[in-house]
């Protein structure tokens, strides 16, 4: 326990806001008219602006399908900045509920209904009475750094970050603060991205999804008593100390199945910008929705900040160096790197303290006062989903398919109404996927936006639907490279959409399925439909199989206004499997079918996405042509395809090789050809290891990688000597039917002669 009071200090992770835009963030919003959140502490602390959230407003989706999980944060993440981490976690429970007011939950059980605050529907909730109780009277960590603030209590509620004890739902606030925590919680790690990548291997070790947690269990008539008792903690958090009080020392196990979380960088995001990342693109994790199907369930994304004016991650930064009593700064070190010692720091205001002046110039008289609040110097942000459902996959979708989720982000009103949440879009916007995947389209919205927003349609709606867009107009640069001729359907220049009688498909679907996708009408029956009033909020087509290759561009006919807002979408479908990942420092692996990339640990120092596509054995020369743009294959002599995949690694840098595994039906003398560019798209053979029927090698190189395998000499002979041994028994075979049947003999001599005969004069009278 020692360790983890010394080194989870670091992340009591200013406004510095995340937002949480896919699935729907509610921070703290439930369904107010008004741009303003109404209550803050409604379900948990998120410290975010109060105009942030969406109303609420919720969707299902099917086990293992792909969410696009989108957000932004006002600060940076990805370069030197700060020390940045963002910590995604899911949780699931029967009574988790949105709820039917803005009130707070209360504490008290005479004021809920039946005595009994986890079932009273009234009052949203995320984590229990009993789990808030537990952390009001448990005994925080006295091992945390808490620097010059004045705590106001000695229980677990009380934090750098909440010196008061201001409770938020029924949030633990030492929970909240720091990560991984130490005692047992309801959240299931999801993903941890952060500046650090060599962080990852403690991450994943030390998280509840394979770690046991301790917790001191009293007796139920010690909480009775003290259930309204704040300040004086009853119930312990270590070893010694329970046994003291005569409780029990309980462990509480992990999942069975239990995985240890995702970890990776951060994806890059600026300073004072609630925006999007490189590329123009939102950041984004594809979450893969899990396999345990529950229907109430809540998504939570914390964003922790920490300054690098002291090195966070060392014993410096403990309880050993907060402030003893009064007003006076701490003892942590702030100012040995500007090399001076603790009288000079003294002297010139280089503490660790609120509002320091510093005096830049020595003796000089002249100070400059910092704006720093110690409890904001390592700060956490927050953001929560509204409730979602997890459902089995229909019995007619394979348990392997691929199901990709496309939602709408956003609500009704111009960019400065809106923010800090943000106008419409399709979620993904860009997306790409296989022919036989499947796609589930599903959107949700509100009735009680702002009245005067901007927007089309009735005043505070927010509605959407999917028409493919017109195709295009004229040439734009040379027809055929961007997209292949025939294989563009719609036009994001354009904003009228195609007719639905049109040639041009919709990712194959029925025209039933499109015109639902049009007007909504698999949802609402008749109304005034012209700018889609008259629908709910809610829109479901289900998921829908995807059977015709190409790019489709599409939008939504009632908010796309241009010049005003653009609400459109792409989705590239391809003929050949495709699956893709973000991989860096900590390693990954990217597969398709029987067949993957394993990045080792170490490989990759720079995040890079892996494409992996999966092509048919026939089709190398098409496969080498669309990455080297027109180049032929060259296969080494005698031997032919038996399995083609190109990998592409898109950004990144890599410093050691990676490992290619290929599924093989022929093991005959298997090699590995890799052909890219730096081998003059000629080919080079890989040392390749084959157990079973998969082939191994390592590249340092991505490209085109063919399976090759060559005809064995041995069977070769032996082909050659069973055909002369067929060919020996039927000439046999003959020549003992005719010595048996002279007649017969006598007969073919006939008929030869007789033939020759008659071509010999037929050629003469020509002559």
């Amino acid at each position: 326990m020692k360790v983890a009071f010394l080194v989870l200090s670091v992340l009591a992770v200013a406004n510095a806001d995340m937002y949480l835009h896919n699935p729907r963030g509610s921070n703290n919003r439930l369904d107010e008219a008004n741009r303003e959140r109404n209550n803050a502490n409604r379900l948990f602390d998120s410290q975010n602006n109060n105009r942030g959230g969406y109303n609420v407003g919720s969707l299902y989706y099917y086990a293992g399908s792909t969410l696009s999980v989108e957000w932004t944060n006002q600060h940076s993440c990805g370069d030197a900045n700060n020390n940045c981490e963002i910590i995604f976690q899911y949780m699931c429970a029967d009574n988790l509920r949105d709820g039917a007011t803005t009130s707070t939950i209360p504490d008290r059980l005479l004021l809920c209904d039946n005595f009994n605050c986890n079932e009273d529907i009234e009052y949203g909730m995320h984590e229990t009475f009993d789990y808030y109780i537990n952390c009001r009277l448990r005994r925080r960590n006295g091992g945390l750094f808490t620097a010059d603030q004045n705590l106001r209590g000695s229980t677990a509620i009380y934090t750098r970050q909440n010196p008061g004890g201001t409770r938020r739902g029924y949030e633990c606030p030492e929970e909240r603060d720091y990560y991984p925590y130490w005692h047992p919680t309801p959240w299931t790690d999801v993903a941890v991205l952060t500046n650090d990548p060599t962080r990852c291997p403690y991450y994943e070790e030390e998280s509840a999804n394979v770690k046991s947690r301790w917790a001191c269990i009293v007796d139920n008539d010690l909480i009775n008593v003290n259930l309204n008792q704040r300040n004086r903690p009853v119930i312990p958090n270590t070893l010694e100390e329970c046994n003291s009080t005569n409780g029990t020392w309980r462990e509480f196990l992990p999942p069975i199945d239990g995985q240890a979380p995702l970890c990776m960088e951060t994806l890059y995001s600026r300073d004072n910008h609630l925006g999007n990342g490189l590329g123009g693109f939102p950041n984004t994790f594809n979450w893969t929705i899990p396999s345990t199907p529950h229907e109430n369930c809540v998504f939570r994304a914390r964003y922790n900040i920490s300054t690098q004016d002291y090195e966070p991650w060392t014993n410096d930064v403990t309880s050993a160096n907060n402030t003893r009593g009064g007003n006076s700064e701490t003892n942590l070190d702030v100012y040995s790197r500007f090399g001076f010692n603790s009288t000079q720091a003294r002297s010139r205001g280089y503490l660790f303290e609120n509002n320091p002046e510093v005096r830049l110039f020595g003796s000089d008289s002249f100070d400059l006062r910092l704006a720093i609040d110690t409890s904001q110097f390592g700060r956490t942000f927050q953001d929560r989903s509204h409730t979602f459902a997890i459902r089995p996959r229909p019995s007619d979708i394979d348990p392997n398919a691929k199901i990709h989720n496309l939602n709408v982000r956003g609500k009704r009103g111009n960019i400065v109404q809106v923010y800090p949440g943000v106008e419409y879009d399709f979620v993904p916007n860009r997306l790409t996927t296989s022919v036989g995947d499947f796609v589930h389209i599903q959107w949700t919205g509100s009735n009680t936006n702002p009245n005067n927003n901007d927007g089309q349609g009735r005043a505070g709606t927010d509605r959407s639907n999917i028409v493919l867009l017109r195709d295009q107009n004229y040439d734009e640069g040379t027809p055929g490279v961007a997209v292949p001729l025939g294989r563009k359907f719609g036009h994001f220049g354009n904003s009228y959409p195609a007719h639905l009688d049109s040639n041009n498909s919709f990712l194959g679907l029925p025209r039933s399925a499109r015109q639902s996708l049009a007007v909504l009408d698999n949802v609402q029956f008749g109304g005034e439909m012209s700018e889609l009033d008259d629908a709910g909020t809610y829109f479901d087509i289900g998921a829908k199989q995807i059977t015709a290759a190409g790019t489709y561009h599409y939008l939504c006919t009632r908010n796309n206004n241009f010049s005003n807002r653009s609400q459109k979408g792409k989705i590239l479908v391809v003929q050949q499997t495709v699956s893709t990942n973000r991989i860096g420092w900590n390693g990954g692996k990217v597969s398709v079918g029987a067949h993957s990339v394993s990045v080792p640990r170490g490989a990759i120092t720079e995040p890079a996405m892996f494409v992996m596509q999966r092509w048919p054995d026939n089709l190398v020369d098409q496969a080498v042509r669309q990455l080297s743009n027109g180049q032929n294959v060259n296969l080494p002599d005698d031997s032919r395809a038996s399995d083609v995949v190109t990998v592409t690694m898109e950004g990144g840098r890599q410093e050691k090789p990676f490992i290619i595994s290929m599924d093989v039906d022929d093991t005959t003398d298997v090699h590995i050809v890799v052909f890219n560019a730096a081998n003059g798209w000629n080919g080079r053979e890989l040392d390749t290891e084959v157990s079973g029927n998969t082939a191994t090698a390592r590249s340092d190189e991505d490209g085109v990688f063919v399976a090759t395998s060559s005809p064995n000499q041995y069977v070769l002979i032996g082909a050659l000597v069973g055909s002369l041994f067929v060919v020996a028994l039927i000439i046999g075979g003959v020549v003992v039917f005719f010595v048996i049947r002279r007649d017969k003999w006598r007969k073919v001599q006939a008929t030869f002669k007789n033939a020759k005969t008659g071509v010999t004069r037929s050629f003469a009278s020509k002559v």
